[in-house]
């Protein structure tokens, strides 16, 4: 193709009806017929990223590949393609004024006074534009955050309508995604709020050519005609998006719908290929049809917003599928546990996972977590500050260091056994300052981690300022705490795993990053597994 199409996506009436979920199902579908496609978000908040964000706020913090730290909806759109996104795919309203300050320092815009209209604007149709002029996609598809009416998207429709009117209709067009509620006072499906959501778009100067509807109920004929007359588009670009049972659902659901379809016909694209979907079909039949049921205990602080945690809870279900079992997740906050409710709470898992995280908040409880599971034989896997507690409960409880702790948490230990790392001590920034994106990894022959990736060269995602601290290694290694992955680059310790126990593995870096429904990642897989094989064993004591 000679010429980039572009996808706008924007959303009205309320938050979270799914704008991610959606761009990344049509750009499946299209990418399904062999279209080169990649999605970006625009975020309108003006932090310069979502790093220095509380998962509260805004879920988890996303890392790619390339070391970008962005929203959650990257991960989605990895997830559903399988294709690595970077900091391209995710600009803020803080980067871009930030971009367009440094400008206007350097004495690019000549004496201009600087303006919303045309320089930030202009940097937004720049940044929008980036991912279509390296020649590598065919379609880019642009989700836009918040809501239509919010004051801080206003510049962003604007640099859109500027745009699609630069581009022309053939090369653009505008996906709105909208509720249709549900009234049970009246027993029927309101279209108004739609109705107003479309025409506040309009005085924008943009024109919606696609509805997508999110309802809980079907749409009649009668309700999309009216749709369709009072929303100024055509009937069949009144798609309904009903409820699913997972969201790896909605790829499915919007082929049944057309809406590749109707995107093809209005960008003047070729319609002579069907989307194969037969791999992806085949992780929901196994997701929906498992032979097996097991119990993870998700170990956190921040466990009352399931979003914060959302990278590994669907690598479960990626890893679970994988397995053909599914995989129930009992999300418990680490500031309640304790020696008292700890058996209470673990009694039934059937593996432990302890999550990422930053601050002393609950740490205490995600070291009496691992120490249950170490001394329990109950398959464990520590992640990023998981995998540090596991150093340091090994280190009390085995070597009886009793001080042992993290400098994050202590900086006054007498036994740092995880320390601050050398070229983190003079950072005074907290935002993109850490050890982020890909880093290599070499995995000791035989061990648990190296079956499980079955190579000895891998290459991970981190996030992380803190680290293993080498002096205690030759100490712990000799108590049975192994390192069986060390990057090459720096002797970092990577991953730890226990000689004498079933499974427990502790990894520095972020598996969950890298798993999709086409690769499930290979940490998750071998985890479910042990998972299954102790819950087994379980039953089988019980009955015997």
């Amino acid at each position: 193709m000679a010429e980039t199409k572009y996808i706008f996506v924007t959303g009205g009436v309320s938050s979270s009806l799914g704008k991610g979920i959606i761009a990344a199902s049509l750009a499946k579908l299209l990418q399904a017929r062999g279209f080169r496609t990649t999605i970006q978000k625009l975020d309108p908040y003006i932090n310069v990223d979502p790093g220095t964000l509380n998962p509260y706020e805004h879920g988890e913090c996303y890392v790619t590949e390339d070391g970008a730290e962005t929203d959650l909806d990257l991960g989605h759109y990895e997830r559903f393609l399988n294709v690595n996104t970077s900091q391209a795919n995710n600009v803020t309203t803080g980067r871009i004024y930030q971009s367009v300050i440094e400008k206007e320092r350097r004495g690019e815009f000549l004496g201009k006074t600087v303006q919303v209209v045309p320089h930030i604007t202009n940097e937004i149709k720049d940044r929008i534009q980036i991912l279509g002029q390296n020649g590598d996609y065919d379609i880019v598809i642009t989700e836009i955050g918040g809501t239509v009416g919010d004051i801080e998207s206003l510049p962003y429709i604007e640099a859109v309508r500027q745009l699609k009117w630069e581009l022309g209709d053939e090369n653009a067009l505008i996906i709105h995604l909208t509720l249709v509620p549900y009234l049970a006072a009246a027993g029927e499906l309101k279209t108004k709020p739609t109705q107003h959501s479309v025409k506040t778009l309009m005085e924008s100067g943009l024109k919606a050519d696609i509805l997508v509807c999110r309802t809980e109920h079907e749409l009649s004929d009668d309700i999309r005609r009216k749709l369709a007359i009072f929303c100024n588009v055509r009937q069949e670009a009144v798609i309904q998006s009903i409820d699913a049972a997972t969201i790896y659902d909605v790829p499915n659901l919007m082929l049944k719908e057309g809406l590749d379809t109707v995107t093809l016909k209005k960008l003047h694209l070729p319609d002579e290929t069907t989307p194969n979907l037969d791999r992806w079909n085949q992780f929901l039949d196994r997701h929906k049809n498992p032979k097996a049921e097991i119990t993870i205990g998700l170990i956190g602080k921040y466990v009352e917003l399931q979003d914060s945690y959302k990278s590994i809870l669907e690598s479960f279900i990626h890893a679970g599928a994988e397995n053909e079992v599914k995989v129930n997740v009992e999300s418990i906050h680490s500031e309640f546990i304790n020696e008292n409710t700890i058996d209470h709470k673990f009694a039934n898992l059937d593996g432990v996972l302890v999550a990422p995280g930053f601050g002393e908040r609950g740490v205490e409880g995600k070291i009496d977590a691992v120490k249950y599971a170490r001394q329990h034989n109950l398959p464990f896997l520590g992640i990023c500050l998981g995998m540090q507690m596991a150093v340091i409960e090994f280190a009390r409880n085995v070597l009886k260091l009793k001080t042992a702790n993290s400098t994050e948490m202590d900086p006054k230990t007498k036994h740092p056994v995880i320390d601050l790392m050398e070229e983190q001590k003079e950072v005074t920034h907290k935002g993109g300052t850490m050890r982020l994106g890909a880093w290599d990894c070499k995995l000791t022959e035989g061990s648990k981690i190296q079956k499980a990736y079955n190579k000895t060269e891998i290459k991970e995602r981190h996030r992380h300022r803190y680290e293993y601290n080498n002096k205690y290694k030759k100490e712990l290694e000799k108590a049975g705490m192994l390192s069986t992955g060390i990057n090459p680059e720096t002797g970092l310790v990577e991953v730890i795993e226990l000689k004498d126990h079933p499974w427990f593995v502790g990894v520095q870096y972020h598996p969950e990053y890298k798993s999709t429904v086409a690769t499930p990642h290979p940490v998750f897989i071998a985890f479910i597994k042990a998972a299954y094989d102790f819950s087994k064993n379980k039953k089988n004591a019980s009955l015997a």
